[in-house]
């Protein structure tokens, strides 16, 4: 899940990283409020979860809370990058001396962590380490070591942060390494870093990336879920426990495993492109023990999605057999048929595996009028795609 920068800011200060005090504000009269309360001059920050809001005119300098209320005004509704700006973040403004950068991210493919620092901040990241990689060092964590005073001194040194503030600098990346290890995180980035003319070192932006894996671990962290930017659809189905994401298509897409999912994710696109572009609308991968109730939570949440105008079940039967996951389809349909909520739409089936003949047989004695049984993964694909392109 990645953050706000309000969002991300909070976090750090409740770890310690010294930021400057702001509220979130939702209407001008409200950015209006927040400045009064700051009592000096004030930043309006667009909030959005995307970078280059200060090149979309999406962060503003005001004197006065007046003018917070105007520049709150044009901010809000503002189109960035695709992102429509709700809220805003009104925070002290201060003179800035020098500007960092610094992050900490998760190295999958070297099984580690990474620290990458930079006296070159204030700018994109990746236009420094294009046109200037000699200024941005990159410092490989142990995972099972993590970061100690020592290493956070060294880190410093290595990005040539100014001796005067290495110190500072050091005891930042420690509380930083806190956020990313206490937080459960895969990202935590500032930038800039910022070095005040009183030669204080303050994060003047935030973004944090939190691993939705670990959030069993961490209760307040749904406090943080956007709930009016998220698909009520991924809402309803994280409701159900279904790992489901809303893609842009007219397939919907239910298999057991992940790599299935995105296997078949491939295959329907690429059969799409002979159907006028089809492309799949979602991922939704149900489990290797999918039960019947499992599978019609699953179809609910597909055909609740207006854009489905056909559904592929790509099922490999495993520890359940494909006759079950056959019994479960059908189980689903009447379990739907039950609720007032009669399946009109196209359903493709390709099962394979374990007691797959059996699986089959039952499909087809079953005679459902929207289950058409295939039997290759390629061909379903192929007439999934020609179905949703009919409709």
């Amino acid at each position: 899940m990645d953050l706000y920068e309000y969002q991300a800011k909070h976090l750090f200060g409740e770890h310690g990283v010294p930021v400057f005090p702001g509220d979130v504000a939702t209407t001008p009269a409200l950015a209006r409020e927040a400045a009064r309360k700051i009592g000096a001059a004030v930043v309006v920050k667009a909030q959005v979860k995307t970078g280059g809001r200060g090149k979309a005119g999406g962060v503003k300098l005001a004197e006065t809370p007046e003018e917070a209320q105007e520049k709150a005004a044009a901010i809000l509704g503002m189109d960035i990058k695709g992102h429509t700006v709700h809220k805003v973040l009104v925070t002290e403004a201060s003179d800035i001396a020098e500007e960092y950068y610094f992050s900490f991210l998760l190295d999958r493919a070297n099984r580690a962590f990474l620290a990458m620092a930079s006296v070159e901040g204030g700018v994109d990241i990746e236009e420094v380490a294009a046109t200037k990689p000699e200024a941005l060092a990159k410092i490989r964590i142990d995972a099972l070591d993590g970061v100690s005073p020592d290493l956070a001194a060294d880190i410093a040194q290595a990005g040539n942060f100014p001796a005067d503030v290495r110190d500072q600098i050091a005891d930042v990346i420690c509380k930083l390494w806190d956020v990313m290890v206490k937080e459960d995180a895969t990202l935590v980035e500032v930038n800039p870093l910022v070095k005040t003319p009183a030669g204080r070192i303050v994060a003047l932006d935030g973004k944090v990336t939190l691993d939705a894996n670990a959030d069993y671990r961490h209760a307040s962290h749904a406090d943080l879920v956007d709930v009016a930017a998220t698909d009520p659809l991924e809402l309803r189905a994280h409701e159900l426990d279904l790992n489901y994401v809303k893609l842009s298509g007219e397939v919907g897409v239910i298999g057991n495993g992940a790599g299935l999912v995105m296997s078949t994710l491939d295959v329907v696109a690429y059969a799409g492109e002979e159907h006028g572009g089809v492309k799949p609308a979602n991922f939704l991968d149900i489990g290797g023990g999918a039960s019947a109730e499992v599978m019609a939570n699953g179809l609910d949440i597909v055909l609740n999605d207006p854009e489905v105008k056909a559904v592929f079940v790509n099922v490999f039967g495993g520890i359940t057999s494909c006759d079950a996951v056959a019994n479960g389809i059908l189980g689903a349909l009447s379990m739907l048929a039950e609720r007032g909520e009669e399946v009109t739409k196209p359903l493709v089936c390709r099962i394979d595996g374990n007691n797959a003949e059996e699986g089959r047989r039952i499909l087809a004695e079953a005679d459902h009028s929207v289950v058409e049984l295939v039997e290759t993964m390629d061909e379903a694909a192929r007439r999934v795609a020609e179905l949703a392109a009919a409709r």
